[in-house]
């Protein structure tokens, strides 16, 4: 291995659905698991095949109740490719396969660079009778409809013949986890086959309620010395086959070419999904032009996001970001689709977009700039039904959902099923709208990263103030204190949805929604006062705003209230009320803890009953903001917050926390690298480790955590560094990380293409490339330097500074 490529040796079937998740290969349009040719789905494999934004929605009946479930779809499987062997004159074997067969020397090689997956085996027939088998594949990243599977069988002491069936199988299910198995899981229907002579097949197929044409086609080529003794195309009801056989000698080696198109009637500037398909597959190229026009596609995405970090560390970085493009690339740009959370790698969550933009735009808006619009485009094409649920429950504005799919609406279900325990039980996640919070601030991050003004002043401006609008109409003033509560809400803890021994679910007065709702009304006053007043007077007359409204959310975003028990941040109104967890009991008596909650459940009691949290909730505003944002932050709000009152409250939660998700690690990491930096490696190591060591026992199998990837190298880019872009600048402040001192990248800032920041022995040094941009203002917590087109600036920044640095000042 080097660090470019990650190899898996041998065959362990247990281990199967994890290599495959970490095998996927995709291009931001579609991706498919890394599955192995020769296998259907089942027990041990399962083959996919994703296309970004492609749902659908299917009603089922469990433990006699109703549910509707909408997906990403598993769509045919282009993949299918299985051969098997006779000797002249002889019976055909067994169609190959390391389930029925013992393959020697089997490896797996994924290369980053070229995003390619190898594999390689041998197999002895019997005990002199040797041939090996090579297989390269990619989802061309130029091309984002195309795919292709080179296969190079070589005999080197055997004679006979060689059938190889190449298909595209329709007979598909969501079978990827094990969990939702009670559901109903038939999302492809209406499967037509058919042929395209001499080389071609295709199938076509609709999903049910959606109603999505997805068309594949594959041709398939022969490279060998001798000819087909035959060439069959041979489609079935649910299986386009097209079948070969070869002559095979010793020494002699043939090499099968799958070349597949994939289109569905989302796509754009098409006529219609299967003559597109078949055409561009009939006109593509052959597999080495293909194989170098994707490798220079993915040499192109180097150039722009590559990082730079020495050791596993950077090896592991790079993985990360190989994951980040295959689901989110440029050609993701021209896609309506918002940030799934396991990628195009599996379906868990059911391919749902939460939260985890929060965790990746920050890095896409420097590097991939109309990828991180397009995502944001996701959120305004949505604010209209966002704005009809805030209205259904009383409410102005816009009420974002938690779990959106397709079109908007609030996909998180109203049960989910406790594995533990085999319960079904009331699932209240929806009432998560922090969400909102995190799309306006994803907006500002984006216009402040990219100066993208016009954005800014249209739908950007448009999201913030439905959002602003949303906190200020469910803010409640409380006389007697004279501040504003919000309640009735579940903060990113998760773990807490209702208070001990009542009814209603929901909190009151969450810390992290409560600070996050003020900053986004204090900046959506401030893009108010900073519009055109002709677009001013145009948006309030579209989102028939009054100007009235506008000096309630000024009083808000300075009375919201942030609750406080033994000097400390409080979770939520009423948390010290709740009881302490004996820790060391739960962890001496199961494996892992992770998911408390459902061990609690199992064992007839509740987590809301205990001080004790899944992930980062109050910690996670020092992921968001910088210790001085965060403290101005309080300041607006009437509270002072020191760097000894923020030290009591991350050392308080570090204490009561499961790590129940992987985002806990990375933000956990990043908190403790800015207040006490001892212990900031082990969380960096967990965050990093998460899913290619599937920490969680099991989940990855079912899709990367594609935050938690985003969030290592949002890690390195904006923790480490201190890098924020805010007025018209660079921001820079350090944070010293021994096991993390070296790093180098380059990001697109202000129309500079190719900025270069990189830290080494006491060094971080700036580089601006050469251009006719304007010069680049870097801010320091001491000084503020200018930085021209075409110049570098080394500053010194200390390896070893004190935790308490002037980060708080």
């Amino acid at each position: 291995m080097s660090e470019w490529t990650w190899e898996w040796t041998g065959y362990d079937p247990a281990a199967e659905r994890l290599r495959e998740s970490l095998c996927t290969l995709g291009n931001g349009y579609f991706a498919a698991r890394g599955a192995l040719p020769e296998r259907r789905a089942g027990l041990l494999h399962y083959p996919a095949t994703y296309v970004a934004g492609c749902y659908n929605r299917l009603e089922s009946t469990v433990a006699g109740r109703q549910m509707v479930n909408e997906d990403l779809v598993n769509l045919p499987n282009w993949l299918l490719l299985r051969f098997r062997l006779r000797r002249t004159e002889g019976a055909w074997g067994p169609w190959l396969s390391p389930d029925t067969h013992a393959l020697l020397d089997h490896r797996h090689t994924l290369d980053l660079r070229h995003g390619t997956l190898a594999r390689a085996f041998r197999h002895r027939m019997d005990d002199r009778d040797m041939f090996k088998v090579e297989q390269i594949r990619l989802v061309h990243m130029g091309d984002p409809h195309l795919a292709a599977l080179r296969t190079v069988i070589t005999a080197e002491d055997w004679s006979g013949e060689i059938e190889i069936e190449s298909s595209i199988d329709g007979e598909v299910i969501n079978g990827n986890v094990h969990r939702y198995r009670a559901l109903n899981r038939h999302h492809v229907t209406h499967v037509r086959t058919g042929a395209h002579e001499p080389h071609t097949v295709w199938l076509t197929c609709r999903t049910s309620a959606s109603d999505i044409c997805v068309a594949l086609a594959a041709r398939t080529r022969i490279i060998a010395d001798e000819v087909p003794a035959s060439s069959v195309l041979r489609p079935t009801r649910q299986r386009a086959v097209h079948r070969l056989v070869v002559p095979f000698s010793p020494g002699r080696r043939v090499t099968v070419d799958k070349t597949v198109a994939l289109h569905t009637s989302r796509d754009a500037a098409i006529s219609d999904p299967l003559g597109e398909a078949v055409d561009r597959v009939t006109t593509a190229a052959d597999f080495p032009t293909l194989l170098n026009s994707h490798a220079a596609a993915w040499e192109r995405l180097w150039r722009r996001a590559d990082i730079q970090v020495p050791g596993e560390a950077g090896r592991i970085l790079r993985f990360h970001l190989f994951h980040v493009l295959q689901t989110l690339s440029p050609n993701t740009a021209d896609v309506d689709v918002g940030v799934p959370a396991r990628g195009l790698h599996g379906e868990a969550y059911r391919g749902h977009v939460f939260w985890d933009e929060l965790f990746v735009i920050p890095y896409l808006n420097l590097h991939f700039p109309e990828v991180s619009r397009s995502l944001l485009n996701y959120r305004y094409r949505r604010l209209t039904r966002a704005c009809r649920a805030a209205t259904a429950t009383g409410r102005s504005g816009a009420m974002y959902p938690w779990q959106s799919g397709s079109d908007g609406r609030e996909e998180s279900p109203e049960w989910h099923l406790n594995p533990t325990s085999g319960r079904w039980l009331p699932d209240h996640s929806r009432l998560q709208h922090h969400v909102g919070s995190a799309i306006a601030y994803n907006v500002w991050q984006y216009c402040e990263a990219t100066g993208d003004t016009e954005y800014l002043h249209t739908g950007g401006a448009e999201m913030l103030l439905q959002i602003a609008r949303f906190w200020a109409d469910l803010a409640v003033h409380d006389p007697g204190s004279d501040r504003y509560g919000i309640r009735g809400v579940v903060g990113p803890d998760e773990y807490h949805d209702s208070y001990p021994g009542t009814v209603l679910p929901g909190l009151n007065d969450n810390a992290y929604t409560n600070v996050t709702a003020a900053w986004v009304l204090t900046r959506t006053l401030e893009l108010v006062r900073r519009l055109p007043a002709w677009r001013r007077e145009e948006l309030f007359d579209r989102l028939r705003l009054n100007a009235d409204e506008l000096p309630k959310w000024e009083e808000i975003s300075r009375r919201l209230r942030v609750p406080f028990h033994r000097g400390v941040i409080s979770q939520f109104d009423g948390y010290d009320d709740l009881a302490e967890l004996d820790w060391n009991a739960y962890r001496s008596r199961y494996n892992t803890i992770r998911r408390l909650d459902r061990i609690l459940e199992a064992e007839g009691d509740s987590v809301n009953r205990y001080k004790a949290s899944k992930q980062a909730d109050v910690l996670m505003l020092g992921y968001l903001f910088s210790p001085s944002e965060l403290r101005a932050l309080f300041r607006r709000l009437g509270y002072n917050l020191d760097e000894d009152l923020w030290r009591r409250t991350v050392d308080y939660y570090l204490q009561r926390t499961s790590h129940g998700s992987t985002l806990s690690g990375l933000v956990h990491g990043l908190v403790l690298a800015r207040a006490r930096r001892a212990d900031a490696w082990q969380y960096v190591q967990e965050a990093l480790e998460a899913d290619i060591a599937d920490i969680q026992g099991g989940t990855t199998g079912e899709g990367i955590h594609l935050g938690a990837m985003a969030g290592t190298l949002d890690l390195v880019q904006r923790g480490l560094t201190g890098l924020e872009t805010r007025e018209d600048a660079l921001w820079l402040n350090p944070v010293p990380l021994p096991a993390l001192s070296e790093y180098g990248f380059t990001v697109h800032y202000r129309g500079h293409w190719g900025v270069g920041v990189r830290r080494r022995s006491g060094q971080l040094e700036i580089s601006v490339p050469d251009s006719d941009q304007s010069p680049i203002r870097v801010m320091l917590a001491d000084r503020a330097v200018t930085i021209a087109p075409g110049e570098t600036c080394s500053l010194v920044v200390p390896d070893t500074t004190p935790d308490h640095s002037s980060r708080w000042a």
